[in-house]
């Protein structure tokens, strides 16, 4: 637990390059973008800006290494020692990318560091022990032949971050990737680059050969496009918007036919019946919209709660938004940073101002905190109907909806009526009534009498236009292999 901070300026930056090839270097055209603190707005320091060209020579020695002897041949239970290593030195290091985590994104410390970081290392330990247990079967054929199948590694893989959980995304994306045997190329997000910069000198540190992983921090319009379209990479894996997510499928399908898995967008219903122990679900519910200030592709931002209880859980869940704490992220006692940036502020407001005018009521928040950083109040808005721009698009930002419903039939057929299919939650002690909302919703997560509780284990990933493929558990380790077939006559 958190029990003191030192004032961020104590950190120290300790690379601000490309990591290509196990090497430290600028990017082919000298350029550089500064990276923000959002807690104050001041720039932190400059970091190399990796562009096409860049990306062209990453790819490269991402596919010498794949073929190299040394990683092709090297055996499962190495490259599973290899991701052991990684995993103990981010725990030697946690503290250190706690407090990095929280300069360059904003989020409280205490969430770096009790959730962030254990999240970050659990994963990379859970895919270092399916190094070696990735296996075929032996099948049954009527006929004279013997047949097994074979989980071959994909290649290299392009793989692109978003900015919300830096660190968590990281170990997402890299750790089933690294089990599996493939080589990457991953661009973190322009806005936060600073951890995996660090986790890449640790992946050095931990023994990797050089190509297998390489780190590119850049613009979307220009390395990410060129990681989607680049004919020699195999696989592109992506977190981030589904505006963004198409532009990656359209990009992939033109190249090459690359494989894809996207993992978007969210408006997930958080569903509330009357029977529910109401001062759980009214934290519940909280927790599950404010998280990370909101900026969460499961949040659960559109709150439905039954009729025979709505004024009481209104008038709660106020008082609890307007306990929350919002300040200093390095604060233990702030349960609320910034925003991550001035178009993410500009972005969140702009919604705060359509609920106002579309009819919404504003019970508290919507403004503005203070004159440095990228803070907003805590807002809630209750009587939201479905048509309304705060119900229907992804606001990423600590605005709460809440929206009344009758009975069950009627919350299923609303809850449904969305492009996304993120995830979704359910606040009951009927199990019938859980079990109705689990198999009648669209979501790859539902979630009982919880909210935004992930392991890596447990699969994550969208229905609709929330993306395609999961995340995390066998699941996510199915989608960084290829699967061959062997037949031999007898």
């Amino acid at each position: 637990m958190l029990t003191e901070s030192k004032p961020e300026q104590y950190l120290k930056i300790r690379t601000t390059k490309l990591l290509i090839n196990n090497e430290w270097i600028d990017s082919i055209s000298g350029k550089t973008f500064k990276t923000i603190n959002p807690a104050t707005g001041e720039i932190i320091c400059e970091i190399a800006e990796a562009d096409v060209r860049d990306v062209d020579r990453a790819v490269k020695v991402a596919r010498t290494a794949f073929e190299s002897r040394e990683w092709a041949t090297m055996s499962s239970s190495n490259r599973g020692k290899l991701l052991y290593r990684l995993a103990n030195l981010i725990e030697e290091h946690a503290d250190e990318l706690a407090r990095l985590e929280t300069l360059d994104n904003g989020k409280p410390l205490t969430d770096s560091l009790n959730i962030d970081l254990p999240l970050t290392i659990a994963c990379y330990r859970y895919y270092a022990g399916w190094a070696d247990k990735i296996q075929g079967k032996t099948l049954s054929t009527n006929s004279p032949f013997f047949s097994y199948t074979r989980h071959e590694p994909i290649g290299v893989i392009g793989q692109i971050i978003p900015w919300n959980f830096p660190l968590v995304m990281q170990a997402w994306k890299l750790a089933p990737a690294l089990a599996a045997g493939n080589t990457v190329v991953l661009k973190p997000a322009e806005q936060t680059p600073l951890t995996a910069l660090r986790v890449g000198e640790l992946i050095v540190e931990a023994g990797f050969p050089p190509g297998v992983v390489n780190i590119l921090p850049g613009y979307g319009p220009t390395a990410g496009a060129a990681i989607a379209r680049h004919a020699d990479i195999d696989k592109v894996a992506f977190t981030g918007s589904t505006e963004v997510g198409r532009l990656v499928m359209e990009a992939a399908a033109k190249s090459n036919l690359k494989r894809v898995t996207l993992e978007m967008g969210g408006k997930s219903p958080n569903i509330v019946f009357a029977d529910a122990d109401m001062d759980q679900a009214i934290e519940g519910a909280h927790s599950a919209l404010f998280f990370n200030q909101g900026q969460c592709c499961a949040a659960g931002s559109r709150l439905f709660v039954e009729e025979k209880c709505y004024d009481e859980f209104v008038a709660k869940s106020v008082e609890r938004a307007k306990q929350r704490i919002v300040g200093n992220p390095f604060d233990a006692k702030v349960e609320q940073g910034p925003v991550i940036d001035q178009m993410q502020l500009n972005k969140v407001v702009s919604y705060i101002e359509s609920g106002i005018s579309e009819g919404a009521r504003l019970l508290c928040g919507g403004s503005q905190v203070g004159n440095n950083g990228f803070f907003i109040e805590p807002t809630v808005f209750a009587d939201v109907q479905d048509y309304m721009k705060i119900a229907q698009e992804e606001i990423f930002g600590p605005v709460m909806s809440i929206i009344k419903f009758k009975d069950i039939d009627e919350v299923i057929q609303r809850a449904n009526a969305t492009i996304y299919g993120l995830a979704a939650g359910v606040w009951t002690k009927d199990i019938s009534k859980a079990h109705a909302i689990i198999n009648n919703v669209r979501a790859g997560t539902i979630w009982v009498n919880c909210y935004e509780i992930f392991d890596a284990a447990a699969p994550f990933g969208g229905f609709k236009q929330s993306g395609i493929g999961r995340e995390l558990g066998e699941y996510g380790l199915q989608e960084y292999t290829e699967i061959k077939t062997v037949t031999i006559k007898l």
